[in-house]
């Protein structure tokens, strides 16, 4: 009998943290949204929009990936705040947006910039990555930032949106 209640105990502990593990990882993954998914969303309920402008090549990129946007109060943040959407800077893909279709653009042989990218993410006619631009519930641009935000800095910024 004695045997029974520690196997019991030990069963329900490890049940109920294994449990308690999942639902916190759940919790912390980051919501990402598509250009028409964000249109669509703005109507039922408006919210700023993050665009996080990156490329495949880019290391600082992948950084920023890996660490601010893998930080639980980044995450939470931005998905209960904004919506949020990545964008390949090269994505070769049309993106209906906004009643307009972007297109990839080639400036060489094998490169070439998303109009969408360029749109969103040029401060002065350059663009550099990675980039990160809010968009109000218009969908107007008012803020673009260029290059690494840490987690620190970007909490900043999320929470002093209005």
């Amino acid at each position: 009998m004695h045997f029974t209640k520690k196997f019991l105990f030990i069963f329900i502990f490890f049940g109920w943290s294994k449990s308690y593990g999942q639902e916190s990882k759940e919790k912390e993954v980051l919501t990402i949204f598509t250009f028409e998914e964000v249109e669509k969303l703005q109507q039922k309920k408006a919210k700023p929009i993050l665009v996080f402008l990156y490329t495949d090549w880019c290391k600082i990129c992948y950084g920023m990936k890996g660490t601010t946007f893998k930080n639980k109060e980044v995450i939470q943040l931005l998905n209960e705040k904004f919506y949020f959407i990545l964008l390949n800077g090269e994505e070769k893909k049309t993106i209906p947006f906004l009643g307009k279709k972007f297109n990839h653009k080639p400036t060489g042989t094998t490169t070439g910039i998303h109009e969408l990218a360029y749109e969103l993410g040029a401060i002065n006619k350059i663009i550099s990555y990675p980039s990160t631009t809010i968009l109000n519930t218009k969908f107007e641009i008012d803020l673009q930032l260029s290059g690494f935000l840490n987690r620190k800095k970007m909490i900043a910024i999320l929470t002093n949106y209005k």
